[in-house]
């Protein structure tokens, strides 16, 4: 599938985007080491702005306490997980883990299409897949205080063993290396402070003059009445 570039709409006074027929969404790309706090992060920035949905992705691993099927993720078995990998239904896939996890192209894509923003939630190396596909889409890398604070809130959460932990804080090393690959990076040590700074690059985004409305743009302060199309 072919690229994906977008287009913005006029902004009103309230800040608020007026939807036209000819805008495209941007697609957000957020990863961050687990235990970052991205997920509050992302449901925050889901509330807070207009015009913006969440993807939802597929896995094979089994949902945590208060996760819900089709909110956090689709939680499915790995063998009809392999059969919409072969049917090419996936943007990105990948196996981390030990798990499986995959983004879907039908709803985002139809979410792009209808001119609303995409929110990403995916790790670096999906991350990668999905920039090859879509090189309009917008990265941002979340990272904590620290590697000690990191290790300090997984001990905290108590959902993974000691080894685990280990395991993912090693990972975080290695993915902290891609840092290059995105576009913003946004340090979480205070979270109002960071889901403001999230909030200003999702607007200043919005308001970039490569995603105007030119037809927009042309028909009220450049054409002649005659000219207008």
């Amino acid at each position: 599938m072919s690229s994906i570039t977008t287009t913005n709409s006029p902004v009103s006074a309230a800040g608020q985007l007026r939807p036209t027929t000819d805008r495209r969404g941007i697609l957000f790309i957020i990863s961050a080491p687990s235990g970052t706090g991205k997920t509050t992060l992302c449901k925050q920035l889901t509330a807070n702005l207009p015009d913006l949905w969440h993807s939802v992705s597929y896995t094979t691993r089994k949902p945590r306490p208060g996760e819900t099927d089709g909110r956090e993720y689709y939680f499915i078995d790995e063998q009809p997980f392999q059969e919409m990998i072969d049917r090419n239904e996936f943007v990105e896939w990948a196996r981390v883990y030990g798990n499986l996890y995959g983004t879907p192209w039908k709803s985002l894509t139809e979410k792009i299409e209808q001119g609303i923003d995409v929110l990403l939630e995916i790790d670096v190396q999906g991350a990668m897949q999905v920039k090859k596909r879509f090189e309009d889409s917008v990265s941002i890398f979340i990272l904590p205080p620290s590697i000690s604070a990191l290790r300090s809130r997984l001990q905290t959460r108590a959902s993974d063993s000691a080894e685990e932990i280990q395991r993912r804080l090693q990972k975080v090393k290695e993915e902290v290396w891609n840092y290059r690959e995105y576009a913003y990076i946004v340090r979480n040590d205070d979270l109002s402070r960071s889901l403001r700074d999230l909030e200003s690059i999702f607007w200043s985004e919005r308001l970039k003059t490569k995603r105007l409305n030119m037809t927009w743009l042309e028909n009220n302060f450049i054409l002649d009445d005659e000219q207008k199309s």
